[in-house]
């Protein structure tokens, strides 16, 4: 069985196939079914220039899902909670899907968005929100060209 850790080093690794940006964050994620199936992953720009990574990822699964009721999202930085581009952060389009639990390895900074409240999103709408701090060193290192 594979380890929440294994799963978000999973998604650590697809941030990296993120084209650079200055404007945005490098982010993957690993969809995961209740048997431990991937069943979808994504990451930042890997779509388009505003793509983000749970978008990309949910993008693969068809609406409805059911799949997705038992599901775990990982992504390695925290799903966003507003967002310009788009007219649904990542936060909204996960408790749309119905998935009821997602594992992050570090909280979006101020950089971009003050108080991002993606996290409080999720736990509003009764998703389970798990952080795993152990790996948010990797998740950064990932975007030290923004984080300096």
């Amino acid at each position: 069985m594979t380890t929440d850790q294994e799963w978000l080093r999973r998604a650590i690794e697809l941030s990296r196939r993120c084209p650079p940006s200055r404007t945005a964050f490098s982010v993957g994620a690993v969809i995961v079914g209740a048997d431990g199936e991937v069943l979808a992953e994504g990451f930042s720009r890997e779509v388009d220039a505003v793509n983000h990574a749970e978008e990309a990822a949910l993008g693969r699964l068809a609406p409805g899902d059911p799949r997705l009721r038992t599901a775990t999202v990982y992504s390695t930085l925290e799903p966003c909670g507003q967002r310009a581009s788009r007219p649904h952060p990542c936060a909204e389009l996960i408790v749309a899907a119905g998935v009821p639990r997602v594992v992050v390895a570090w909280r979006e900074p101020a950089l971009f968005v003050e108080d991002c409240r993606g996290s409080a999103l999720l736990t509003a709408a009764g998703v389970e929100v798990v952080e795993l701090p152990e790996l948010a060193a990797e998740a950064r290192a990932v975007n030290a060209h923004l984080l300096g």
